[in-house]
């Protein structure tokens, strides 16, 4: 079986870290299965994998429906007999269909892996069913729902956690955060891993930063945030300067393997407005690191508020901060939090369990295409 897996976009994100591991797990679990993924060449995703073992071919890609990218998809499936394309991303489906119309691609495989609503636009409404789109996988049951509403074949769409991959744990980093940027040992380090894009919402992090050192005077926290800049960022680092945060809060921007620096955190703070399940999540289960979250996408299927986590609807630092405060002051609730969150993962949301899920709908398709 030849799995084509399919990247049209140019940072490095959750996606890409789907693919990676997806990848990995089943060179190790399922080496008969041959995986490559098709990247944009010299973005970000390339530079990653060719410090991989996973193979990959790329191509340009320099305007939407670029004819160097989906000719160059067509004639690599009919060269190496691809099996399925697994389609990673919304850029990447029409590319995928463009071919399609010259080249009689195999299977389609879309994986969902946000909660934002499809558009309901005759040509967005046509993209997701396209009848070469055989399985639809999301990332959550919430996403599972809200993808529902648009997608005229409802026995598509499957519900797989993506996981984390215990594989390559590490707590190896270049530095550490307490002594790289002089934080005293009586701070808490509030922490968060997220591009800087509309979905992760950090002006509501920022605004919780506010609203605990200017309103609530509480200068024992100091806030770390690590994620790709964007043209986003600017508009932040003004409204840190004009609200006097630069002391309490850095940005360090994209930093090679963010996930090692949890374990450096006292608490994760997670402030998005919109998500399938963020990454960011399974990492502080496994490194037993405490997490705060808005209650949006399918976060709430993980977290259980105060059971293993503490949930605020999306928009609303004030209530944030109230359970920033509420996990500082109970040492008890924060172990309880670890134990749990930390077992949950292991039994539940490892990349091993994604890979043997995702494994048994390839095989699905694969059968019922030979049967035809």
């Amino acid at each position: 079986m030849h799995i084509l897996h399919l990247s049209a976009v140019n940072n490095w994100g959750g996606g890409e870290n789907h693919i990676e591991n997806l990848c990995q797990e089943l060179q190790i679990s399922n080496p008969e299965v041959k995986n490559t993924v098709f990247c944009i060449k010299d973005k970000a995703f390339h530079k990653r994998l060719q410090k991989t073992n996973i193979s990959y071919i790329t191509s340009k890609l320099g305007v939407k429906f670029d004819p160097r990218y989906f000719i160059k998809l067509g004639m690599f499936c009919k060269k190496h007999k691809v099996d399925i394309i697994h389609i990673h991303d919304t850029s990447a489906i029409v590319l995928a269909i463009l071919a399609d119309k010259f080249f009689n691609l195999p299977p389609f495989i879309f994986s969902k892996k946000t909660s934002f609503p499809i558009k309901d636009r005759k040509k967005t409404l046509f993209k997701y069913n396209y009848p070469k789109i055989k399985k639809i996988l999301c990332v959550s049951d919430e996403t599972k729902n809200v993808t529902a509403r648009a997608i005229e074949d409802k026995s598509k769409l499957i519900t797989i956690y993506h996981g984390t991959n215990l594989h390559t744990k590490s707590t190896k980093t270049e530095f550490l955060l307490r002594e790289h940027f002089n934080i005293p040992s009586d701070k808490t380090i509030i922490g968060n891993i997220a591009n800087h894009i509309r979905a992760k919402h950090l002006d509501t992090w920022v605004d919780v930063v506010d609203e605990l050192i200017n309103h609530r005077k509480r200068e024992d926290f100091f806030f770390i945030q690590i994620g790709t800049f964007t043209e986003r960022t600017e508009d932040l680092l003004n409204r840190v300067n004009q609200l006097n945060l630069k002391d309490h809060m850095i940005f360090m921007g994209y930093t090679p393997n963010a996930s090692n620096f949890i374990p450096q955190f006292d608490m994760t703070l997670i402030t998005s407005q919109s998500e399938g399940i963020p990454q960011v999540i399974y990492e502080s289960f496994y490194h037993k690191t405490p997490v705060i979250s808005t209650d949006v996408g399918g976060i709430p299927e993980i977290i259980e508020d105060d059971v293993n986590g503490l949930l605020s609807p999306m928009h609303d630092p004030k209530s944030l901060s109230d359970h920033i405060l509420k996990l500082s002051a109970d040492p008890e609730l924060k172990q309880q939090f670890i134990e749990i969150s930390h077992m949950k993962l292991l039994e539940n949301y490892t990349t091993t369990n994604m890979a043997q899920q995702t494994l048994k709908v390839y095989r699905q398709i694969v059968k019922s295409k030979d049967v035809k």
